[in-house]
């Protein structure tokens, strides 16, 4: 993996939090590969036409992501770990993420997402 890698992860990976990126259909259509699958952080499994018909909404995310970390699985695919923390109907949610993404003849593409809710000791 080099820093070039490394740096477009981490700028990809955070893009998804960017209501402007986020809610981009082309930007979106370019980055999550035609067999893309996510199982969310409710447990649900979204396919990629699921995940591209989500409408323009607010995303409270906190940026950066922290705790992110990219891992090399294979030359051609990349791990992306990190914990989320979002707002959503005034409540924070926080979720434990992994991402897989695979360089393609147009760029990194993301295959394959999961996020698991994560609570901490009070």
């Amino acid at each position: 993996m080099t820093d070039e890698d490394l740096s477009a992860l981490i700028a990809l990976e955070e893009s998804l939090w960017r209501r402007e990126t986020r809610f981009d259909r082309a930007y979106m259509e370019r980055l999550l590969a035609e067999e893309f699958i996510e199982i969310g952080r409710s447990g649900r499994v979204y396919s990629r036409s699921a995940i591209l018909a989500v409408t323009d909404q607010p995303i409270e995310a906190k940026l950066p992501l922290p705790g992110l970390v990219v891992r090399e699985i294979s030359k051609d695919v990349l791990q992306v770990t990190y914990n989320s923390r979002v707002v959503c109907n005034g409540e924070v949610e926080k979720g434990r993420r992994s991402s897989l993404w695979r360089k393609a003849q147009r760029g990194w593409v993301m295959v394959f997402h999961q996020g698991t809710p994560y609570f901490e000791p009070e």
